[in-house]
């Protein structure tokens, strides 16, 4: 079991930044891989990024260059930094882990573990 809690959302102006973070707690983390997604108002979750257990890093192409997605295991952790913020980074943050390896960590149907997600409102 992991258990996760998101923070850090907030309303802000096209161009500014934010940083969310998840801490998370539980067992055998260290074989947990662990991602951020969105859900837009009226869409589906989407991927944004992922960090896996053993460090690789992945990113939607939208968010390549402005986000950067990294993790504090002394704290227990893990951050989104979001610079250059567009109206279209409206959403719901989430943030997510699994234990599961060789599945495709951009699709949500493979984390197991959810946390109740933090709003992130850009005004144009």
């Amino acid at each position: 079991q992991v258990q996760l809690a998101e923070s850090g959302g907030g309303l802000v102006q096209a161009g500014d930044s934010l940083r969310l973070s998840c801490a998370f707690s539980g067992q055998n983390l260290r074989t947990v891989s662990m991602g951020w997604f969105r859900q837009p108002p009226g869409k589906e979750r989407d991927f944004v990024a992922t960090i896996t257990w053993g460090g690789t890093i992945y990113y939607v192409d939208s968010v390549k260059g402005r986000f950067t997605v990294s993790i504090d295991n002394a704290k227990n952790t893990l951050y989104l930094q979001m610079n250059n913020l567009k109206p279209e980074d409206t959403a719901m943050y989430y943030c997510a882990a699994t234990d599961l390896t060789g599945v495709s960590l951009g699709n949500t149907e493979n984390y197991q573990y959810w946390g109740q997600g933090t709003p992130v409102y850009v005004s144009s």
